[in-house]
């Protein structure tokens, strides 16, 4: 839920959880927000990515990370459409066999 939550805020050009940025950018520095932070699950400019916070953390540029998201939740559709389908097999076996 939470991947899912992010990748349609990071599509739609929505800040991200740290409550140091707002639509124009970083509020803290004035500075536009260039990477995703993949612990912190927030959208970075350069200084606060540099700050002792995110330094040791791992960091993608937003379309990598947007990227990245899709790719996730792609696959995680794909599993969730094969199971469907398996469990619509099941389903109509057993109405058959019921019959």
């Amino acid at each position: 839920e939470r991947v899912l939550e992010i990748a349609r805020r990071l599509s739609r050009g929505e800040a991200l959880g740290s409550g140091d940025e707002e639509e124009e950018g970083c509020r803290r520095h004035r500075e536009p927000l260039e990477v995703f932070c993949k612990e912190d699950g927030a959208l970075l400019c350069a200084i606060c990515r540099e700050s002792r916070a995110h330094r040791a953390h791992t960091v993608l540029p937003v379309p990598e990370a947007v990227r990245e998201f899709k790719e996730q939740i792609q696959a995680r559709l794909q599993t969730l459409k094969d199971d469907r389908e398996k469990l619509l097999e099941f389903r109509e076996a057993e109405m058959r066999r019921n019959w």
